[in-house]
């Protein structure tokens, strides 16, 4: 056991290998990046907060770019990817479908069931009930525990992790296949220059890929700006989606800074460039909407405590309970 762990072959890291690991690390993350949004979608059974106009026009995007990518010639991992996301991004617009049309299913049920119902007087009683009010009263107990601050610290400390496992899954994938090339009698991958050709239809798709990838972050970003929130969309898919993309730069720009290379590969640079940027405003939007909804809901249950308080006060005979009566409030809950 230990003579094979010290055959292994140790790692240079030449241009070709970082070509080939950063190449592998970003088929990884492309290859993980619709699962957070899908599940997302699943989780919640809900499509706001994300934008079909941003789904469609990445859909169009990926169309072009696979056959850009098949008319240019461009790397087979290039190709390959092209073609998954075309497939995943059909898949996600698929469910995105199908749970808006039930959630509109769904209201228009909920619609006919409320105006059909003219009693509807008799439940605010349920809203004013003891126990109701005598949990909120206790609220201030607990104001130096945030749970939404708790929850935020949770959900980062996840994402870090699932990162890291992604790209630890694609580093074992690469150095599994260097492995097998050094047991072949080949030490170090040797990469040559490619010998691409320019070609006008090809580059034509690839730019039309690359203006489609920019313009389809242009709808989410609105829509989230309108709704001032970012509930409803993954911040994993956008993060797989920037390691990806800077992954991906690096794998080809690694390879040659030639300008002929460079201008054949330069609407797919574009490409994940512009998205890039785009993504990130998307994160900038995460942090900013989050810390303004916790703002808000913590000034939210300030004043409605407040108010409550203030309430229990005009009425004559009623009085506050004790931090004695916390056990029986418990009981009670329960």
């Amino acid at each position: 056991m230990i003579d094979w762990i010290t055959d292994l072959p140790h790692i240079e890291l030449t241009k070709p290998i970082i070509s080939e690991l950063t190449g592998t690390l970003s088929i990884s993350c492309w290859i993980i990046v619709f699962i957070p949004q899908i599940y997302e979608i699943y989780k919640t059974k809900s499509t706001k907060g994300l934008s079909l106009h941003f789904l469609v026009l990445w859909l169009i995007g990926d169309i072009f770019n696979l056959l850009g990518s098949i008319i240019q010639g461009l790397l087979l991992t290039v190709i390959l990817l092209a073609g998954y996301y075309t497939l995943a991004d059909m898949i996600l617009i698929l469910q995105y479908l199908y749970y808006r049309h039930r959630e509109e299913k769904s209201n228009n049920i909920g619609i006919r069931n409320l105006s059909s119902n003219e009693n509807l007087g008799d439940l605010e009683p349920i809203l004013l009930s003891p126990t109701t009010s005598h949990v909120s009263e206790l609220e201030p107990l607990l104001e130096h525990c945030d749970p939404h601050r708790t929850n935020r610290r949770s959900d980062m400390l996840c994402n870090v992790f699932a990162v890291l496992m992604v790209l630890v899954a694609g580093f074992i994938s690469w150095y599994i296949s260097f492995v097998r090339e050094y047991r072949k009698g080949s030490a170090t991958p040797i990469i040559h220059k490619p010998q691409l050709t320019f070609n006008l239809w090809g580059q034509i798709f690839g730019y039309i890929s690359a203006i489609l990838y920019l313009s389809s972050r242009v709808p989410q970003i609105h829509l989230n700006y309108k709704r001032k929130s970012c509930v409803g969309i993954s911040l994993l898919f956008f993060l797989f989606a920037c390691l990806g993309n800077i992954l991906f730069i690096i794998s080809l720009l690694v390879i040659s800074l030639d300008h002929q290379y460079l201008m054949i590969n330069f609407s797919w640079l574009l490409g994940s460039v512009g998205t890039l940027s785009m993504d990130l405003t998307i994160f900038i939007q995460f942090f900013i909407y989050d810390e303004q909804n916790s703002s808000l809901q913590q000034t939210k249950r300030t004043a409605d405590y407040s108010n409550i308080s203030l309430s229990k006060k005009k009425q004559p005979g009623v009085t506050s309970p004790s931090y004695e009566d916390i056990d029986d409030l418990d009981d009670s809950v329960v």
